[in-house]
């Protein structure tokens, strides 16, 4: 770590702060150093008082103390010129009263264990920098610039919207920007924690960051090298990061009187055993036993310090699973949900019609009736045009050539091929060309529970019939531990209730306007004490802002998706929503853990002072121990099984 090879920056900071172990900003090797020499010099200080030799003695447990209270000084003298006292205070006032009442050992352990706790929380944070730096070296610090001809590399900071940039194989692409010229297949799975490379070709977006398979690329640059999709995960992770949960809120409001109400509290309890035995050292004592007990160590640190963790795994998992999160609060809000608002086209579905089924008709075979619609669709824009023509490269299928190629909007295609009329579309344009239609075919509905049929004729009858259908994607069969799901659409009524059967939804809402899934997501809030609005963040915005929790999927390179929604999945499917909530809930329970078993141990020892059963060298080591505990407990998270290995989500 950089920070700590060199001496950090001393301008400004008084004398005695300067030293690489006591800095303030030391990082985490510095910190858990500093702890280990505490140790070190105070055992060591223990065996020359053993071995009669106080002067070296004396040296060694000053040493000790330094290295494990100096840093808890600083804070603890910053903290109270800004009228906050902290827990820093409470620790170093405990270990220089025990020390000046001969017991310095029980101080040692005590600021041995209260840094130790300190380093680990400092470890906590520097594994989350270090996520985000090893983020921003996956962007290329230059690129390959073509003008005019000529290719020259140039920084990024030379880049301008509009300008060219060629990507060869192998290299990670250094902006956001279309594919001009080319074809390659690119790893995605830094951003979308998709594994398998995705096929680019003219026309197609790319992602600075992402790393260029195996041909040569020409990408028009469409963003500035600071607004990329990678820059903008960078900085929503280092936002998040600030962002604290309502927890650690509370808790942070409430530390400074609670420890004004610890120390008058052992304050009264040294004055009450002073009046009541006359015994000054064991009043003094037993009120330094008191501020140690009922020291808010361990739950102060213990929602901050799984929050960092919970935050942490959504980044270090982010490129094998594609999920992220803006800010620790919405761990805890996503935690607490049980119901969900789906979209359906893009969301519970794949958002593209495909080829369903083919009826042959009159002797013909369906690769026969599929090859003409194709060569007829091939000429057309339309979705369902290219589901066609994709339908038959899937089958490898030769196209016949058309001649005199006419598109007829809202019905259909047509054409010739060796002369004879062809046509692919509606009922209705084979009315207008008079066709003979079955009657059944005749008055079928092109729109019906969800499907859409293309009828392929020639001038002598009825070739065929296609069926189209938008297809639910596999991974929303899944079980996500949802106790309510509800399906919020544009589409039509038949359409929504064949989805919602077909995944086992509570409710199915239909025909909805942007504005009315918007109400109808404040509605289900106020019924269910929040809702999730999962959705493709461009045309769900509305909603997605006014949910509890807004999830946007497919939100590599979506600016509104990043910017809207609360949880992005990065991928084009579901798979990331299990991993998503499977880490709330987790979160949720390691905080709750944590802090139920930090106020047990205080309600314990407080007890345990109050009666007079408990000495203060155990009181350092049970309370100090449990701190360390509720630390490991939070850094557990880092090491959690993902969604897909947990046994249940519920």
């Amino acid at each position: 770590m950089d920070g700590e090879s060199k001496p950090p920056d001393t301008t400004g900071r008084p004398r005695y702060q300067r030293f690489w172990l006591i800095a303030p900003e030391a990082g985490p090797r510095a910190r858990l150093t500093a702890s280990a020499l505490c140790a070190v010099f105070a055992v060591a200080g223990w065996l020359l008082l053993r071995d009669s030799t106080p002067l070296a003695a004396a040296f060694c447990i000053t040493v000790s103390y330094l290295c494990g209270g100096a840093r808890a000084t600083f804070a603890a003298v910053e903290n109270l010129r800004r009228r906050r006292p902290d827990i820093n205070f409470l620790m170093v006032l405990v270990a220089v009263v025990s020390a000046l009442l001969g017991h310095w050992e029980e101080g040692a352990i005590l600021l041995f264990l209260f840094s130790l706790s300190d380093g680990l929380e400092r470890y906590a944070i520097e594994r989350t920098r270090r996520g985000i730096s090893a983020l921003m070296e996956l962007r290329p610090d230059t690129a390959c610039l073509v003008r005019d001809g000529d290719e020259r590399e140039v920084t990024l900071d030379e880049l301008a919207v509009g300008d060219r940039v060629r990507v060869r194989p192998g290299e990670r692409f250094p902006v956001d920007g279309e594919v001009l010229e080319g074809r390659s297949a690119v790893d995605e799975s830094v951003l979308t924690g998709e594994p398998l490379p995705v096929d680019k070709q003219p026309g197609a977006l790319v992602f600075a960051g992402t790393i260029n398979s195996n041909g040569s690329l020409l990408v028009g640059m469409t963003k500035a090298a600071g607004e990329s999709t990678l820059a903008k995960i960078v900085a929503l992770v280092e936002t998040a990061q600030e962002r604290k949960i309502a927890a650690q809120r509370l808790i942070e409001k409430w530390e400074p009187p609670y420890v004004l109400g610890v120390l008058g509290l052992s304050i009264a309890t040294m004055l009450g055993w002073m009046i009541a035995t006359g015994n000054i050292p064991e009043a003094v004592r037993t009120g330094m036993v008191l501020l140690v007990a009922a020291s808010p160590c361990a739950v102060v640190l213990a929602s901050p310090v799984a929050v960092m963790a919970a935050v942490m795994a959504a980044v270090t998992r982010g490129a094998r699973h594609g999920v992220l999160f803006k800010g620790g609060s919405h761990l805890e809000h996503l935690a607490a949900i049980r119901t969900f608002a789906f979209d359906k086209t893009g969301t519970l579905t794949r958002g593209r019609p495909e080829l369903q089924a083919i009826d042959a008709l009159d002797g013909r075979t369906p690769d026969e009736v599929l090859a003409v619609a194709a060569a007829l669709e091939t000429h057309s824009e339309h979705p369902l045009a290219r589901s066609v023509v994709a339908a038959a490269a899937e089958r490898g299928l030769s196209l016949p050539v058309v001649t005199e190629f006419n598109n007829e909007a809202g019905i259909g295609v047509w054409g010739r091929m060796d002369d004879a009329w062809v046509g692919a579309g509606r009922a209705e344009l084979f009315r207008r060309r008079r066709v003979d239609l079955p009657d059944a075919i005749a008055a079928f509905d092109e729109q019906t529970d969800g499907a859409t049929t293309i009828l392929v004729a020639r001038a002598d009858g009825l070739a065929g019939v296609l069926t189209l259908a938008d297809q639910i994607r596999p991974e929303a069969r899944r079980q996500l531990g949802i106790h309510h799901m509800v399906l919020l659409t544009g589409d039509h009524a038949s359409v929504a209730a064949r989805v919602a059967d077909s995944l086992a939804i509570d409710d199915a809402q239909a025909d909805l306007l942007p504005e009315q899934k918007m109400a109808a997501v404040h509605r289900l809030s106020n019924e269910h004490n929040g809702v999730a609005m999962v959705g493709d963040g461009v045309n769900d915005a509305p909603a997605l802002a006014a949910a509890t929790v807004g999830v946007a999927m497919g939100a590599a390179g979506t600016d509104v998706a990043l910017e809207t929604a609360d949880v992005v999945l990065m991928r084009d499917d579901l798979r990331g929503l299990p991993e998503a909530v499977h880490l709330a809930r987790r979160c949720q329970r390691v905080i709750k853990q944590s802090l139920a078993f930090a106020f047990g141990v205080i309600a314990v020892l407080v007890t345990l002072t109050m009666l007079g059963w408990l000495q203060l060298p155990l009181a350092v080591v049970i309370h100090e121990g449990s701190t360390v505990l509720v630390v490991m407990n939070g850094l557990r998270l880092l090491r959690e099984p993902s969604a897909f290995e947990a046994d249940s989500l519920s």
